[in-house]
């Protein structure tokens, strides 16, 4: 029996491991998450300095500077639970490399509860493509005359292509371009070629919306331009622009108004004309005259006096000449045989809706006409100061007609079918209307830090530019502004008309 303690203790031993087994696997383990995440510079050649991200619920984010290469990188990373992984791949802190040029979705898992998933989101410099210009020698583009040559290249991030090609630059617009600081430019590619994966042509736009500080005035344009009758209206998306590596601001990348079959689309014989001012008509312009207007043919080049020139002339005289006269009503001798209605009612109430102040009669009020074919007005162009954005001419309010004064509008508002086409029409625009409201705000998020850095750069929030209404301390206040003035407008528009 001296052997008796010894097995006592052994047994005792033994019933206890039995006990501490037991309850290890009755404990819980921690619910799964994610505590921590990070890119380390010590692991990472392309990040200049640590980079933390911010945990917010289930979406994890940050932010790194221009031209950090983010598809090749490392994670340093905490987390509760039993394992890790991504898209099935077991994941090792400070050891596996991925691909974070996209959303990646993280899955952390532990025994008695569901498993969570996080979204992991790294954003390069602002969340929105990067067009970068270097013009050649470096040297500035200071002129809107003269081209300078330049190697582009796009950083299209999450939603576009990257890609290097070359072209030339220069300045262009006309109060834009003397009255601000921050510029718009035209870019002239050597090749066709498809920024920001609009149809490919040569000449684009950079539109630098420096009096809108919502930069999304143009955008709303062409929006319902989109779901109008329209042929056509330029298209553009949202890029941050770097000129000979210094930031110069969010631009609106878009189409330029031209002659293409993927723009203005003449069909060889066709004409292009914009309304505008005698002094803003430059040396190697072609225009004519009517009663009422001066007609600038921005395409195709026609010689004073030649065929062309005298066929476009004459038609558009005689369609204002019948538009007024004592027949301007009637089907046949009137203004209708000369004139596609529907782009007329259509090109008048977008611009009356938002209150373009060029559209009344000033400049960018374009129209086109194809022999044996209707005059159509069309397309929209420079809506950067509507929607109260000016402080002239009554524009401060949004109750008034302004473009329904434009002659040739005017004369049409004594058509009473043109006025029941406009009142229809109006509807279809009003049944839109929250829908263009949530792209207003669609378009506010998706530039929520880009908006940031051109404020940065510029100082525009908070700062009186050129024709602004009003000046506000926010960006949300400015956006806050463009839909309050835009339901009031329609609002009154339909009380109106």
């Amino acid at each position: 029996m001296k052997n008796l303690p010894t097995i006592l203790l052994l047994t005792s031993l033994l019933l206890g491991c039995s006990k501490n087994e037991e309850q290890a696997k009755t404990e819980p383990t921690l619910p799964p998450k994610i505590t921590k995440f990070e890119l380390k510079r010590d692991l990472n050649e392309d990040i200049v300095i640590d980079v933390p991200y911010e945990i917010d619920d289930k979406q994890i984010f940050a932010r790194v500077p221009k031209g950090t290469k983010v598809d090749n990188l490392v994670a340093s990373f905490n987390y509760e639970g039993e394992s890790i992984t991504l898209n099935g791949t077991p994941q090792v802190s400070e050891q596996t490399i991925n691909d974070f040029s996209k959303p990646l979705t993280y899955t952390v898992t532990s025994e008695g509860y569901e498993s969570n998933e996080y979204t992991v989101e790294t954003v390069v410099f602002t969340g929105i493509p990067i067009i970068s210009i270097i013009t050649e020698g470096n040297v500035p583009i200071d002129s809107k005359e003269d081209y300078v040559r330049a190697t582009v290249e796009q950083y299209g991030g999450v939603n576009f292509p990257s890609f290097t090609t070359t072209g030339k630059i220069r300045g262009r617009g006309n109060s834009t371009w003397y009255f601000h600081d921050k510029k718009p430019y035209q870019l002239k590619l050597d090749d066709k070629t498809s920024i920001l994966d609009l149809p490919e042509d040569k000449k684009w736009i950079f539109l630098a919306e420096h009096s809108d500080k919502t930069l999304i005035r143009n955008k709303l344009a062409f929006e319902m331009g989109r779901i109008s009758t329209l042929d056509y209206t330029p298209a553009g998306e949202y890029a941050e622009v770097f000129v000979n590596n210094s930031y110069v601001g969010t631009y609106n990348i878009c189409q330029k108004v031209e002659e293409s079959s993927n723009r203005v689309d003449l069909k060889d014989t066709g004409f292009l004309m914009e309304i505008d001012q005698l002094e803003r008509i430059d040396d190697d312009d072609t225009f004519f005259s009517t009663d009422k207007f001066y007609i600038n043919i921005k395409d195709p080049d026609v010689e004073y006096y030649s065929d062309d020139y005298n066929l476009v002339s004459s038609h558009i005289n005689n369609f204002e000449t019948a538009l007024f006269s004592e027949d301007f009503l009637d089907p046949t001798l009137g203004y209708k045989p000369y004139v596609d209605i529907n782009s007329f009612v259509d090109w008048y109430l977008i611009n009356e809706i938002l209150r373009n102040p060029d559209a009344k009669s000033w400049s960018s009020i374009f129209l086109n006409y194809i022999p044996g074919e209707k005059i159509k007005m069309g397309p929209l162009w420079d809506f950067d100061l509507s929607l109260g954005n000016a402080n002239y001419d009554g524009h401060e309010n949004s109750t008034g007609f302004w473009v329904k004064d434009n002659p040739w509008i005017k004369r049409m508002f004594n058509d009473p079918s043109f006025v029941i086409l406009v009142r229809e029409r109006l509807q279809y625009y009003k049944s839109n209307q929250s829908d263009l409201i949530a792209f207003i705000d669609s378009n506010a998020d998706y530039l929520k830090w880009a908006q940031q850095e051109n404020n940065n750069k510029w100082g525009v929030i908070g700062k009186w530019i050129w024709p602004n209404v009003k000046v506000l301390s926010t960006y949300e206040a400015e956006v806050n502004y463009l839909k309050t003035y835009f339901n009031q407008r329609m609002t009154w528009l339909e009380d109106n008309i």
